[in-house]
């Protein structure tokens, strides 16, 4: 290889043993406000076959939430884009401060690839019974890009324990996006928690304010979005 050349760029995310795995789902979340009906909603989603979730907005009695996902970021700018410009998406009002949209990654520990970065967080977002939800951006400090490697890991060890301790209790399970440069205001992840109830997932909230990077290295957090879904498209392996 001469000087000029170089190793292609590898983009596919990495699991364990050297796993690699080149596909990710993305992610989606919109807020409207002045919508009487939200059912109809889930009408014109189902009926265009569209996967997601319609949701109630906890502070808004005329507001709404959607979300929805694919691997591929034309469905977007294509299906969904249309839908939003048809009734009676087209009627609402839109919400920029609540829109976000992520892709799912791996942190390079995970030995299923493909279950972490689709099925789970697919499974995640259409479980029937996980019908609490809040959607929120978070933006890091410069300061953790700087931290060396093992301390980096320390924190998000210690940040995950608490989610998974959450989760096999059936409290709250998470759907974790990266945004960087996806997002309109700059933040760095979106995350998503849901579950069967609203309080365990307030509580989740609270306890990790008490870490390490969410008490020291984050920059921003929210706006938060809290909802209960109404509908959600069926689930499904494939």
């Amino acid at each position: 290889m001469s000087e000029h050349e170089q190793e292609p760029l590898n983009l596919a995310e990495t699991g364990t043993r050297g796993r690699e795995l080149d596909r990710r789902l993305f992610i989606q979340f919109m807020a409207f406000g002045d919508c009487g009906e939200p059912e109809r909603l889930a009408e014109a989603m189902e009926g265009a076959g569209l996967p997601g979730v319609v949701y109630q907005d906890f502070h808004d009695p005329f507001g709404v939430g959607v979300a929805t996902f694919s691997q591929d970021p034309e469905y977007f700018v294509g299906p969904w884009r249309d839908l939003l410009r048809s009734a009676p998406f087209s009627g609402l009002r839109l919400r920029p401060e609540f829109t976000m949209f992520g892709r799912t990654y791996a942190l390079g520990y995970e030995p299923d690839l493909n279950e972490t970065l689709i099925t789970r967080p697919t499974r995640t977002t259409l479980h029937p019974e996980w019908v609490w939800t809040i959607w929120y951006p978070v933006r890091r400090s410069g300061a953790f890009a700087l931290l060396p490697d093992r301390d980096q890991k320390a924190h998000l060890k210690e940040h995950g324990q608490i989610g998974m301790q959450y989760g096999r209790a059936d409290y709250a399970h998470d759907i974790r996006l990266a945004c960087h440069g996806l997002d309109s205001f700059d933040n760095d992840f979106v995350v998503g928690i849901t579950g069967k109830e609203l309080l365990p997932l307030s509580k989740l909230v609270e306890h990790m304010r008490g870490t390490q990077q969410t008490a020291r290295y984050l920059d921003r957090l929210g706006p938060f979005f809290v909802g209960r879904s109404i509908w959600k498209s069926p689930f499904s392996e494939d």
